[in-house]
């Protein structure tokens, strides 16, 4: 007996302390797009060619946007904003509703992700000082709902976004012209979805250590955040911003370099390099562009379901010319499995995190909806395309 449980903390250890499992359990999207890419190898082995893989410009732009809106975070404005709209007494629905637009909204400059790390934990405190925690997996879900929808409507909503975006060099015109409509169907369907919520007057007190700004900090970052805003609509060059950038925030604000998801910025040099390889393969790449011509608005969404969305918008960005569709499926398909948005393990960890939290009724209540939502969306750009 004594074995046996010495066999077993042995593999507890193990587990603990083997790098490669805890790397995938961190960051697992990396280390699976680091092994297609050393898998892609074998049958194209390196050469200069893959310098030509890596769009330079895109790992910039995602480079100075993280910074910059880690620095618009570290400094307190988007606790400010979220203390300002949702203190004082207001009814339960309003509440809601705030707390699910909030995400919305700001997803649309700062990014899907970055808007649930801020605006969930800020949904859980709120709904822990009011009572209305057998509310929160409701508010917690459609908040995940409301940021990957929102991040859909501008070209820094959301990494795929902004790839897409560099890579067919679309005008501002095409890119809103495709993606507005399903901004405008998303707003009311979040609106009607907190209307089955009981009305009750409730009272929201925060304190003003909660809405502490830097208001010095917050002015440059701005600042900063037009400059890649510029860039991005191709108006200031890349290399320009990236000069800009690194000196103001070394000089003014440099522990922001920290905060940066070095992370995200290495699997798409991965999935570059991957994508690469897989179309200098014949076979392989006649089967995805096949693949494509035959429906890639529905290969663009079930890609994305299995590697997640920003994976699929890179890998099949390569095989065809389609870019509406593509651009489509990958926003639309951020819906659905619990993986088709890395945002949505984001809100799943910081729900896990709050007490009483419940697993499988979280993730049932998410794929009920999200099947929904992607249903719906799935038409609409059948019936719009």
């Amino acid at each position: 007996m004594k074995d046996q449980n010495d066999r077993k903390s042995s593999n507890k250890d193990t587990k603990k302390s083997n790098p490669v499992l805890r790397a995938l359990k961190k960051e697992p999207v990396l280390v699976v797009s680091a092994l297609c890419m050393l898998i892609s190898m074998f049958f194209v082995p390196p050469s200069k060619d893959y310098v030509n893989y890596i769009d330079f410009r895109v790992l910039v732009l995602l480079f100075c946007l993280m910074a910059v809106v880690a620095g618009l975070q570290r400094h307190g404005l988007f606790n400010w904003l979220a203390c300002k709209v949702l203190s004082g007494k207001m009814q339960r629905r309003k509440l809601f509703l705030l707390l699910i637009l909030l995400p919305f909204f700001s997803s649309m400059l700062v990014t899907n992700d970055v808007a649930l790390i801020t605006f969930v934990p800020f949904a859980v405190l709120v709904l822990g000082l009011t009572g209305q925690q057998n509310y929160m997996i409701f508010v917690v879900v459609m908040q995940t709902v409301a940021a990957n929808l929102g991040s859909m409507a501008t070209p820094v909503g959301n990494p795929q976004n902004l790839y897409l975006y560099s890579a067919f060099r679309l005008s501002a015109a095409d890119f809103f012209r495709t993606v507005l409509p399903f901004t405008l169907l998303a707003l009311p369907l979040l609106l009607i979805s907190v209307v089955f919520c009981k009305k009750s007057e409730i009272t929201v007190e925060l304190s003003d250590k909660d809405a502490a700004l830097n208001r010095s900090h917050i002015f440059l970052h701005l600042i900063l955040f037009l400059l890649c805003l510029l860039s991005v609509f191709h108006v200031l060059d890349y290399r320009i911003l990236l000069a800009v950038i690194c000196a103001a925030l070394l000089i003014m604000d440099r522990t922001v370099f920290g905060s940066v998801d070095y992370s995200l910025l290495l699997t798409f040099v991965c999935f570059f390099v991957f994508a690469g390889n897989i179309g200098a393969i014949d076979t392989i790449r006649t089967f995805l562009q096949n693949l494509l011509a035959d429906n890639p608005l529905l290969t663009s969404i079930l890609a994305s379901q299995v590697i997640s969305n920003v994976p699929a918008a890179v890998l099949l960005s390569g095989f065809t010319q389609n870019w509406q569709a593509l651009l489509l499926g990958a926003d639309i398909g951020g819906l659905g499995t619990p993986i088709a948005s890395l945002a949505s393990l984001i809100s799943f960890r910081i729900y896990m995190k709050s007490q009483g939290a419940k697993a499988g009724k979280y993730m049932g209540f998410f794929m009920l909806v999200n099947v929904i939502g992607l249903v719906l969306f799935y038409v609409a750009a059948v019936i719009l395309l």
